[in-house]
């Protein structure tokens, strides 16, 4: 299918949507999705056909597009179609759309701020508090609540209510609180359609309470702890709690999976050694001199490789095949630290691996790096004897083998470590420093090693 196609497809579904001629169900990603083929085609149908969805998904929409649109968005799209946007948004999305804003143009977002209502705005400010490791920056302030002492019909009939005005969405717990609004339990609705209605909740949970004891986070623990609780206990939502114990509000299942994509992201262009930010940006001038910066590094470690070779320039001259199997040595230490490095960068973020039981994933990856080093390094030797016929020759690389393949796995385990104890992110950074190692100890190991044994 050719991309015109895939245009021209895009726009009649979107405009097939607008005008709801046939009932089309669909998603808020799913349109973003058509309006960014859109986008690479003709910029100005893209503005035009996103201006032309209902307000109920505008910023739905906006939310699931990639950052680097949100400039044109804000210049092109009025401040009141903004408004009535957030409005339709529950208040963790509000208050990531209006920051999207805010980046791109301050006042605006400000003028469109003081328009909302004085509770949302409320809200927004609120969540603005919290900085981004916080799990408070990632909650919604709309939940189901119920007073311990209340009816359960009554509190149903207010369920009712607020989903009739649209009020609450993707409800799967009633919370339970006291009398001044600390979270004591938390129900699932299909626990609680098995209820009696004309009870109070105290009357019919009494003598079961243990089996409605609610997980919940307080809104300053780190997002990441908040990921492994779901992760480990399998949630749909999760309360949050302030330094009362006062429910504020809860995190979704939905925004765990975004903060999982991001991270996961976030580490892929972090190994790779280029910037997510400018890579997206549409000035090539930005992403090449995001790529540059790396390569400058690479460039000077590179250098720093080559010196080790020049001090055995005389070795090298002397024994011809040095210079045909060197290569091989780094090439393999390289490969070896990468798939360590990789292990290492993922268990840390995941909190697979930390501080207190770093002495063990070091351990194995010393003795996985053991394993393989005398595998490959008799391999190799045995290739290189049978290749040049040479028994010495195959010693010396068989053991510069070992040596490079011990050094990496060290190296791909205690760098990442290293850079997570010093607040860096161990994503960034850590290829380069691996690849300076490997080359250099790679190098002087085969060489060190062929002067004393060859020459």
């Amino acid at each position: 299918m050719s991309f015109a196609k895939d245009v021209q497809e895009s726009i009649d579904f979107i405009e097939e949507y607008i005008s709801q001629t046939s009932n089309i169900e669909t998603s808020a990603s799913e349109i973003a999705k058509k309006l960014k083929i859109i986008r690479q085609e003709n910029e100005d149908k893209f503005l035009e056909l996103l201006k032309k969805l209902p307000n109920e998904i505008f910023g739905e929409v906006v939310l699931e597009l990639p950052d680097y649109y949100i400039k044109d968005i804000v210049q092109n799209v009025s401040g009141e179609q903004l408004k009535e946007a957030i409005e339709e948004l529950e208040s963790d999305d509000a208050t990531d759309l209006i920051q999207d804003i805010e980046d791109v143009d301050s006042a605006k977002a400000e003028e469109i701020l003081e328009t909302l209502d004085v509770e949302d705005q409320e809200e927004i400010k609120r969540l603005k508090r919290y900085n981004e490791a916080q799990a408070g920056a990632y909650m919604q302030t709309e939940v189901f609540k119920a007073f311990y002492n209340e009816k359960i019909q009554d509190a149903l009939a207010r369920l009712k209510e607020d989903k009739l005005k649209g009020e609450l969405e993707n409800i799967h717990h009633l919370f339970i609180v006291d009398s001044l609004g600390r979270l004591m339990f938390s129900i699932g609705l299909e626990d609680l359609i098995l209820f009696d209605f004309s009870k109070t909740f105290k009357d019919e949970i009494k003598n079961t309470e243990d089996e409605f004891q609610s997980k919940y986070v307080k809104d300053d623990e780190k997002i990441e702890d908040v990921v492994h609780i779901f992760e480990d206990y399998d949630l749909s939502a999760l309360p949050v709690v302030d330094y009362n114990s006062k429910l504020i509000g809860r995190i979704t299942a939905d925004d765990v999976h975004d903060i999982i994509q991001e991270s996961a992201t976030e580490q892929i262009y972090g190994l790779a050694g280029v910037d997510e930010e400018a890579e997206h940006d549409e000035s090539i001038k930005e992403a090449g001199k995001s790529r540059a910066s790396w390569l400058f590094v690479n460039l000077i470690t590179a250098l720093l490789a080559s010196l080790v070779i020049g001090l055995f320039d005389h070795t090298i001259q002397s024994y011809v095949a040095l210079a045909v199997l060197m290569p091989i040595v780094a090439s393999m230490g390289g490969n070896a630290g990468t798939q360590t490095l990789t292990i290492m960068v993922r268990q840390l973020a995941l909190g697979e691996v930390d501080f207190k039981n770093a002495k063990d994933a070091i351990k194995k990856e010393l003795i996985l790096s053991l394993s393989n080093g005398l595998i490959f390094g008799v391999l190799m030797g045995l290739i290189a004897f049978l290749w040049f016929g040479d028994i010495k020759l195959g010693l010396v690389i068989a053991s510069s083998m070992l040596i490079n393949l011990l050094s990496a796995g060290l190296t791909g385990a205690i760098v990442p470590l290293t850079l997570k104890k010093l607040g860096i992110d161990p994503a960034v950074g850590s290829t380069v420093l691996l690849t300076t190692v490997t080359d250099v100890v790679g190098f002087f190991s085969f060489l060190g090693l062929a002067t004393l044994v060859l020459l």
